[in-house]
C-alpha cells in the first residue's frame, strides 16, 4: 500500500511516459460490495480519454487478456472493489503479492493470476487500484463515501491522461454475463 495521500502522485508516476493504457473494470455490477471497479471504468470510458481503451470485465477479467494483448498497451489498469481494511471510499494501490486477500468477487481465475499473465505476455506494467467498499452497505445505489472513491479515481486518471499525445485505441469493449 502506498503511503495516505499519494495516490495521485503514485498515479502519475506510473503512468508517466504512457501513450496507450488499458483500464479493465472488475465486479459483479449485482453485488453492491464488488461493484465499484465497473462503477469507475465506466464513468472513464465516459470522458473519451485520446488513446484509453476501457474494458468492462465484469467478473471474467481472464476473458480480455488477448483483446488487451492485440491493444498493445504501455499500461494496464485493472480497477476493483477491495476489502483493504480501510474507511469506504478508499482508494489505493494494490501490490499484487497482496492480492489474495483483497479479492471480494468470486471469478474462477485468481486476479494475481490475470496480473501475471499481463505482465509476462504483454510486457507492460499492471497496476491493480482497490476501491474500499463500504461492507455494512448493501443497498441499490453507492454510498457517498463509495461514490467519493469512484469520483477520486476518474478524476485521476483524467488528470494523468487527458494531456497525452494521440495515438489509436477504439471502444470500450463487453463481454455479456454467461
Amino acid at each position: 500500500m502506498i503511503p495516505k495521500g499519494d495516490f495521485e502522485a503514485e498515479m502519475e508516476r506510473r503512468l508517466g511516459g504512457a501513450r496507450r493504457v488499458a483500464f479493465v473494470g472488475i465486479g459483479d455490477e449485482l453485488q453492491p460490495r464488488d461493484r465499484l471497479g465497473m462503477l469507475a471504468a465506466r464513468e472513464i470510458d465516459a470522458l473519451h480519454l485520446k488513446d484509453v481503451r476501457v474494458f468492462l470485465a465484469g467478473s471474467v477479467p481472464e476473458s480480455f487478456t488477448a483483446p488487451i494483448r492485440r491493444l498493445r498497451p504501455d499500461h494496464v489498469i485493472l480497477l476493483d472493489a477491495a476489502d483493504m481494511g480501510l474507511r469506504p471510499g478508499t482508494v489505493d494501490v494494490i501490490d499484487a503479492s497482496r492480492v489474495q486477500g483483497t479479492r471480494l468477487s468470486t471469478h474462477a481465475l485468481p486476479l494475481s493470476v490475470v496480473i501475471e499473465y499481463l505482465e509476462a505476455v504483454v510486457k507492460v506494467p499492471v497496476t491493480l487500484i482497490g476501491i474500499q467498499p463500504d461492507l455494512a452497505h448493501g443497498g441499490p445505489a453507492p454510498t457517498p463515501a463509495e461514490g467519493a472513491g469512484i469520483t477520486r479515481t476518474v478524476a485521476c486518471a483524467h488528470r494523468c491522461l487527458s494531456d497525452r499525445p494521440r495515438t489509436t485505441a477504439g471502444p470500450s469493449v463487453r463481454v455479456p454475463y454467461v
